[in-house]
């Protein structure tokens, strides 16, 4: 790679990273205008956008989150305090914990649906082409190899 293809590398990233990033702060505003850490809203948000069939565990949280399991029983403790969220027992067997979002829950989560999608239509133009940007000019062979897989 040249000096010149490194820095392009560099620069594609940093503005990819960049476009992320603004999303994530405008995110992490609206959550705390509601009343809610940006975390709290993220775990909210993994229960109830779980994909279909899978259960609300602890388990299954901490892998959407990219989180240890203790640090998802104290979000979830957390949630359950604020009113957020509550446990139960699974029907088919009563040893599994799944997390619910409690109706208040609920209202929170609506009222940042409405705010993240208007945002994402804002931002979408910008967050695409830097993708994009990163998809057409892999750094490498292995990179190029990878893009016309998919993940």
């Amino acid at each position: 790679m040249t000096e010149n293809e490194s820095l392009l590398a560099y620069r594609t990233l940093a503005e990819f990273r960049h476009q992320i990033r603004q999303f994530l702060h405008i995110s992490e505003q609206a959550a705390r205008a509601q009343g809610i850490e940006p975390k709290m809203h993220q775990a909210l948000l993994a229960i109830k956008g779980l994909p279909e069939g899978a259960k609300p565990t602890v388990t299954a949280l901490a892998l959407r989150l990219c989180l240890k399991p203790h640090s998802v029983v104290e979000m979830v403790n957390r949630l359950a305090e604020r009113g957020f969220a509550a446990r139960r027992r699974g029907q088919e067997d009563r040893r599994e914990v799944l997390i619910e979002v409690t109706p208040l829950g609920e209202e929170v989560l609506e009222k940042l649906k409405d705010v993240h999608l208007q945002e994402l239509q804002i931002w979408s133009p910008e967050l695409c082409r830097a993708l994009q940007a990163v998809i057409d000019n892999p750094p490498n062979e292995t990179c190029k190899a990878r893009a016309g897989t998919a993940h």
